[in-house]
């Protein structure tokens, strides 16, 4: 996957869990780390709404 725009070089934004990291540079992978951490805090939003879901509607189906 290239990016035109970029010699070639892959987008920073762009992962793969398990890929090579060798060939990105030191700003690619802060930029990596941060787009990491924006989707973890996005996934544990959605977790945790999920759950908030779950716990109401049991309250509600108790008897």
């Amino acid at each position: 996957m290239r990016d035109e725009d970029d010699g070639g070089r892959r987008s920073a934004t762009a992962h793969r869990i398990g890929e090579p990291l060798d060939t990105l540079s030191v700003e690619d992978l802060t930029e990596r780390v941060a787009v990491l951490r924006a989707e973890i805090a996005r996934v544990e939003a959605a977790r945790d709404a999920k759950e908030a879901a779950l716990a109401r509607a049991s309250s509600i189906f108790r008897l």
